[in-house]
């Protein structure tokens, strides 16, 4: 083939190359650039409240002596599961019994000197006076019995309900003071409650009955539900913060012990007695403290509009104004549009 004719053929393939790309890429071009949008959706009207807590008995008490005295056993260990009825400590009771039997004896004679008595002021040789005497000796000594068998009662520590030992603050032969804890038993009977320290901007939105959302690092992928069960009305003086209690729902499947770290989520009263629209914060663009702007989609074109940011959850923005629940946002590829821009969606959440 000569030359020149070769040199026609290039030219023509050439030509037809590019007659047949320029439709495509002005089709390309003028369906608009490519973006993914969402749907603006409602939300709760404040944040959730978030939270470190440690998880307990709902039920612990600080068991110890009516008297003091040397403790002579302690036959639980930190951790023993224990019933109701079982032993948890006991005093040595050798001081005790000698006051039980002491005050006996003491209301003993005074019941005799009161049969005496009796019979004396009923022959008129005493006096009615120094019979009302003998009866309220009488009186005394049976009173002053009584209390030395309520004391010898109480000089043993008895499990008041199934639980598990906490801790055990005293040891064998240590002399306790009277009144003074010396078992922390954790009751079964009423589950297990998170404590927690809030600032005074989150107490004031809580309401018993509140839902939450808790996790366990025990228990890494779990999450247990359970409810606000109290709230304090007065800060812990020594770290400003307001106590509060979780109650959680029972689950038969996991070992819960006192101690366990546990991160709280909390939707508030106030979260669910008002909404906000919501949208993602990749939709978010050119924020200026709490405004902002986002890319509606309007048909085929992205319109820019202001909004006002109340405050963002993970990876959710609640807006103050500027847009509605059902209106399409503009998420991937906001960043590169201008205001009118034509744009093609490619996915729609």
């Amino acid at each position: 083939m000569p030359a020149f004719n070769r040199f026609l053929l290039v030219f023509a393939t050439v030509c037809l190359s590019a007659c047949s790309g320029a439709p495509n890429e002005n089709a390309e071009r003028n369906a608009g650039t490519p973006v993914r949008a969402a749907l603006a959706t409602l939300g709760p009207a404040s944040p959730l409240i978030e939270a470190n807590g440690l998880v307990g008995a709902a039920e612990e008490m600080r068991l110890s002596f009516k008297t003091g005295g040397i403790i002579r056993r302690i036959p639980v260990q930190e951790g023993s599961r224990v019933r109701r009825g079982d032993l948890l400590a006991e005093l040595e009771l050798t001081e005790v019994n000698a006051q039980v039997e002491q005050a006996r004896q003491a209301a003993e004679k005074a019941e005799r000197d009161l049969d005496r008595g009796e019979r004396l002021h009923a022959d008129q040789v005493i006096s009615l006076e120094a019979l009302q005497n003998l009866r309220t000796q009488a009186a005394v000594a049976r009173a002053a019995r009584d209390a030395a068998r309520f004391n010898l009662g109480y000089s043993s520590i008895r499990a008041p309900s199934d639980g598990v030992v906490l801790r055990t603050l005293f040891e064998e032969r240590e002399l306790v003071p009277p009144g003074q804890p010396v078992v922390i038993l954790g009751s079964s009977a009423r589950g297990h409650v998170v404590r927690l320290s809030l600032a005074d901007r989150d107490i004031v939105q809580l309401r018993l009955g509140d839902p939450a959302r808790v996790t366990l690092d025990a228990y890494p992928g779990r999450e247990l539900k359970g409810v606000v069960s109290e709230v304090s009305s007065a800060a812990d003086p020594r770290t400003g913060l307001f106590p509060a209690e979780l109650r959680l729902d029972p689950a038969a499947d996991l070992m819960l012990a006192s101690g366990l770290v546990a991160k709280v989520r909390i939707e508030p009263a106030t979260a669910r007695r008002s909404q906000l629209t919501h949208v993602p914060i990749a939709a978010v663009v050119e924020g200026d403290r709490d405004r902002a702007n986002v890319y509606v989609v309007e048909g085929a074109v992205a319109r820019k509009r202001e909004i006002v940011v109340s405050f963002i959850e993970g990876e959710q923005v609640a807006l103050t104004r500027g847009l509605k629940p059902g209106e399409r946002v503009v998420t991937e590829g906001a960043l590169y549009l201008q205001d009118g821009e034509r744009i093609r969606i490619v996915t729609e959440r």
